[in-house]
């Protein structure tokens, strides 16, 4: 087996750093839903008068846990293809 490339070998450091920034704007984002739900004194997503803006941050939460979920599959798949050096 030929070794990884310097480019192959800094991919998994690049998705850890990635990922970890990921969680760090999800936690960001809790924090303003949070936020907007103590202002409007509604907690429920489901009531009409729940904050528009809430809802928006909410469905980019979402889509940045989708995305963590995926470079963490992605990350996986290549400890799985390439042994750890020594």
């Amino acid at each position: 087996m030929q070794p990884m490339s310097r480019f192959e070998a800094t991919v998994p450091t690049q998705l850890h750093a990635l990922i970890s920034d990921l969680r760090w704007r999800t936690q960001m984002l809790d924090a303003d839903i949070l936020e907007e739900e103590r202002k409007a004194g509604i907690s429920d997503p489901k009531n009409l008068a729940y904050p528009l803006l809430a809802l928006n941050l909410r469905a980019r939460r979402d889509n940045l846990q989708t995305s963590i979920t995926i470079l963490e599959n992605r990350l996986e798949k290549r400890s799985a293809e390439w042994p750890r050096a020594a």
